[in-house]
């Protein structure tokens, strides 16, 4: 009668410290004190794939996500802001790209152009020194 309850005990320990440690690698990072409201969005939902930095994150490659590189220039710094508004309103599925998931049920038109806002700022910071 002992043994099961001790099996049954261990199982439970077990799943608890895998989806524990799940959860702390797959957490998104936190945005710094202070930080502007279009870089807490863009934390928040973009990084996760994206990456902190816009270069692509090692998680989306986990599951095998490849979401574009924010910072090449060539590709994204001459996208105008009407395109990057769609693609972050509507998702990438109507043009193609259909890893990329639709925000616009869950953010309002403002913090879209906030985003895209911060879409055409990666370029630049990728050039800089």
């Amino acid at each position: 009668m002992r043994r099961p309850l001790l099996v049954l005990a261990a199982a439970i320990a077990g799943v608890g410290l895998f989806t524990g440690g799940l959860a702390w690698l797959l957490d998104t990072p936190k945005a710094p004190k202070g930080a502007p409201p279009e870089v807490r969005l863009y934390l928040g939902l973009c990084a996760t794939c994206h990456g902190v930095d816009g270069r692509g994150s090692w998680r989306a490659t986990l599951f095998l996500v490849r979401p574009g590189d924010l910072t090449d220039k060539a590709r994204f710094g001459a996208t105008s802001d009407a395109y990057l508004f769609d693609l972050i309103k509507h998702g990438g599925a109507p043009i193609g790209r259909p890893g990329m998931p639709a925000f616009g049920s869950t953010l309002r038109d403002e913090e879209i152009r906030l985003l895209a806002k911060v879409v055409h700022e990666l370029p630049a910071l990728k050039s800089a020194p």
